[in-house]
């Protein structure tokens, strides 16, 4: 079981966001990575093509590493660790006040 998961709301612990909050949108586990939502922007610039005859400049959410990414505790909405403990046979995430933190919640 992984500590993140796609709609959990994390926060930035280091580089140049840090301290800044978003939703995860993606994750790429390949490469231990995850695309916030408004977060680690970056500008592409396009030329002009058949479907976007203007062209210009896009921004677009580049992945960051989820070690810079601390999960936000679903009481408090501080930065948490997380544990894992089995309840029901099942296997939940547990933040450090207690709280089970679901995806997306």
């Amino acid at each position: 079981m992984q500590r993140l998961k796609v709609g959990d709301r994390v926060q930035v612990i280091s580089g140049s966001d840090t301290g800044k909050q978003g939703t995860i949108t993606k994750l790429i586990k390949d490469e231990d990575r995850a695309v916030v939502e408004g977060i680690n922007l970056k500008t592409k610039h396009q030329k002009p093509n058949a479907k976007n005859q203007q062209g210009g400049k896009t921004t677009m959410e580049a992945p960051l590493h989820v070690s810079k990414l601390m999960l936000l505790d679903p009481e408090t909405g501080k930065p948490t660790r997380v544990r894992f403990q089995e309840k029901d046979g099942k296997k939940v995430r547990i933040a450090k006040s207690g709280a089970v933190i679901e995806a997306g919640k």
